[in-house]
């Protein structure tokens, strides 16, 4: 039988063989920890390669996810679909085994770091995830829900700030099944790390209210064995630091930079074939050390004991259990639309003038009891953002339950903690914050939209209109850059029934993460027909047309609609034919098809877009010869309606602009 380093060195030989064979990747950190990862996987991660997406599996996120070739290794030998051939691809165009891998469950990717430090918010959110699905589902005598979440990290993670941002909430939720493995090599691509990092981390972490194990010898075994069962045993999260040796049984390079980020060479690599005593032939494993990191009958054995104890619990609990298997697979009750056509109906009936963040709370309150897998939060901003509902109750202790939680002056924690939250599956997170803030969160909203995950962003006090503040708290470039995001649904609204449709938009989007951009300030509510209600769902629209066919057409968003619609009214009494085009989504308005587009932005007519931020993102709209009403410079600090003025945004600057170019 192979020994525990022997099978640890398989993942040595395919890491090095991997990232030489592709001439780029990470060798260092793959052969560092190959004993912790052995111990780990072999020992105590529940999971099943026979099935990637059994729901009570364990979580393992590499958050230093440069070393990916280490979670490909691993994955093939137990028996993932992860082909010998996939690993010889590494890093090639097509490949399964790309530089930084992001989630591809069927592969076993749970999540990985691109962006150093996000996968350990990830995996806060997971261990988050499960400690409220516990809370919701389990009964005595039934614990159907009961996995742990684990995570590899290095110094770069602990380096960068959402580090402090999610491992201060985790140590406050005390979210106990997770299990960090502090990767202490001493080493990063500049060199020794004590020339710029020389943190006491156990002591900062016990600071944070976590459990802590210093010094553990990440090479021994048995110490990995023994640090892991303490962790487990604790009910606080757990820090495991782990001193290692980056590029482990390289002879000459090992503990060095130059095994972090560049191919060993194949002469170092015979070296090092020889100073571990790997006598087989790149991408061949032994028959035995392939046989002894099996884990297909293990994991179908585990998880056949789950559906048994799932098959009691169906017993004893029919509703609970059709309802968790309903949120398994992201399924959505059967009747929130309804009961959201029931609001919009109601606003129809009723118009109000209100603020769309206003609007947004009031339709919270809809879908909070329609959906009750919505997971609310907002970074300290909850009366402003309006996150909360009726039905809101606050996650103090996870294991109490809760469906909004209080995340604290920490945007890129909060939406890295909601990527985490979707990727564990069971929740459609949603949270809140100033949109001009979308600047410290806008990363894991990236990555949000890379992974596609259904993450609901609501960012408020969307424009100038914020007022008194001023020009630090005045987002103009925001909403711009974020359209810029592949995958990323923006929707800028303009009273309660644009609010609802786009709230309805954003539980739909399977495929990616939503931006609402939300006002402060009241709004009116636009007069429609039902066929300009149901329109909506299109992302632009015609609000308001012409008695003949327009020679002009305003485009306008959220609160410079009925702006643009003052000025139309100008306009025509002046003579002009004007459409006014109400576009709360340009991004779910450019999938439509193309008789669409054109019928709502016919050719040939001049155009002219109004929006209180940057001009940019409009001239794909408007053309050459069109214009912009929107803003080159930062706002300043005023009363809302001064800054309007001041800038442009009345209705006779419009009509004075549009006018321009007829």
């Amino acid at each position: 039988m192979p020994t525990r380093r022997q099978f640890a060195n398989a993942i040595r030989a395919l890491s090095m063989d991997a990232v030489q064979k592709a001439n780029s990747g990470h060798p260092g950190m793959p052969m560092g920890m190959a004993d912790i990862a052995q111990v780990l996987w072999t020992d105590h991660l529940k999971h099943n390669p026979g099935n990637p997406e059994w729901a009570d599996r364990d979580r393992f996120v590499l958050s230093n996810g440069h070393g990916s070739m280490l979670l490909y290794s691993v994955l093939h030998l137990t028996g993932y679909p992860l082909a010998i051939d996939d690993l010889a691809s590494f890093r090639q165009f097509g490949s399964h085994t790309a530089g930084h891998p992001e989630v591809d469950r069927h592969l076993g990717i749970e999540t990985t770091t691109g962006p150093l430090g996000q996968g350990l918010a990830n995996a806060a959110g997971m261990a988050l995830a499960e400690k409220l699905l516990a809370a919701t589902f389990n009964r005595p005598g039934h614990e159907i829900v009961d996995h742990h979440t684990y995570v590899f990290l290095g110094d770069g993670c602990l380096m960068e700030g959402v580090s402090h941002e999610v491992c201060s909430l985790a140590g406050t939720l005390k979210l106990g099944k997770l299990v960090c493995f502090y990767d202490d090599n001493g080493i990063s691509i500049d060199g020794e790390v004590h020339g710029w990092f020389t943190d006491d981390t156990p002591k900062r972490f016990e600071a944070y209210g976590w459990h802590v194990v210093p010094k553990v010898d990440g090479h021994d075994a048995a110490a990995i064995e023994a640090a892991i069962q303490a962790a487990k045993a604790d009910p606080r999260p757990s820090l495991i630091c782990c001193k290692t040796i980056i590029g482990w049984g390289s002879p000459n390079k090992q503990g060095t930079e130059a095994t972090h980020g560049a191919p060993l060479g194949d002469a170092e690599i015979a070296a090092t074939r020889a100073e571990i005593g790997w006598t087989a032939a790149p991408f061949v494993v032994p028959d035995d050390i392939r046989a002894g990191w099996d884990a297909t009958a293990k994991g179908a054995a585990v998880e056949k004991t789950w559906q048994r104890r799932f098959a009691d619990y169906r017993a004893a609990h029919p509703e609970l259990a059709a309802e968790f298997e309903r949120r398994q697979r992201g399924d959505t009750p059967a009747d929130w639309r309804g009961k959201l056509q029931e609001y919009v109906a109601a606003q129809i009936e009723k118009p109000a003038a209100i603020a769309t963040r206003s609007a947004s709370q009031q339709v919270l309150n809809v879908l909070g009891a329609a959906i009750p897998e919505m997971l609310g939060g907002s970074a300290d901003l909850t009366g402003s953002n309006n996150t909360n509902h009726k039905l809101s109750k606050s996650v103090g202790d996870p294991a109490e339950g809760g469906n909004y939680i209080h995340y604290g002056v920490r945007e890129f924690g909060m939406c890295a903690i909601m990527n985490g939250i979707a990727l564990h599956g069971g929740f459609i997170p949603y949270g809140g914050t100033f949109l001009v803030f979308s600047d410290y969160a806008r990363n894991a909203a990236r990555m949000a939209a890379l992974m596609q995950q259904r993450v609901v962003l609501v960012f408020t006090h969307d424009s100038i209109g914020l007022g008194e503040d001023g020009p630090t708290h005045q987002p103009v470039e925001h909403v711009a850059s974020l359209r810029l995001i592949p995958n990323m649904r923006v929707w800028r609204p303009c009273d309660t029934v644009e609010t609802a449709v786009a709230w309805g938009d954003s539980i739909d989007n399977v495929k990616g993460p939503t931006s609402l951009i939300l006002t402060r300030q009241a709004l009116p509510p636009m007069p429609r027909t039902p066929a300009q209600v149901a329109a909506i769902a299109r992302g632009g629209y015609v609000l308001i047309d012409s008695a003949g066919a327009p020679e002009l057409v305003l485009i306008a968003t959220g609160s410079e609609v009925a702006l643009a619609a003052e000025a139309a009214q100008l306009l025509t009494a002046q003579g002009r034919r004007v459409r006014v085009v109400s576009m709360p989504s340009t991004s779910v308005f450019d999938a439509q098809d193309a008789a669409y587009r054109a019928s709502v932005l016919p050719a040939g007519t001049k155009r002219v877009a109004i929006e209180a931020g940057s001009r940019e993102s409009w001239w794909r709209y408007v053309g050459l010869d069109g214009a912009v009403v929107g803003m080159d410079s930062f706002g300043a600090s005023a009363p809302a309606r001064k800054l309007f003025e001041h800038f442009g945004f009345t209705a006779a600057n419009v009509a004075r602009v549009a006018a321009g170019r007829l």
